[in-house]
């Protein structure tokens, strides 16, 4: 009966212990700030309208 008891406990705490570094691991995943970059059509219509800038 004691063994069962403390294989018991082990497997408890190896759970306990996956939960935790899984919830640590989604919280750093969901902090991380993504970037992206921009849309090629947004980069030619900025760069447009900075010549048209120093042009005028």
């Amino acid at each position: 009966m004691g063994d069962y008891l403390l294989v018991g406990i082990i497997s408890i705490i190896a759970v306990v212990g996956v939960l935790l570094l899984s919830l640590l691991t989604l919280s750093k995943g969901y902090a991380y700030k993504h970037s992206i970059d921009p849309h090629p059509d947004e980069e030619q219509s900025e760069e447009s309208q900075e010549e048209r800038g120093n042009s005028g």
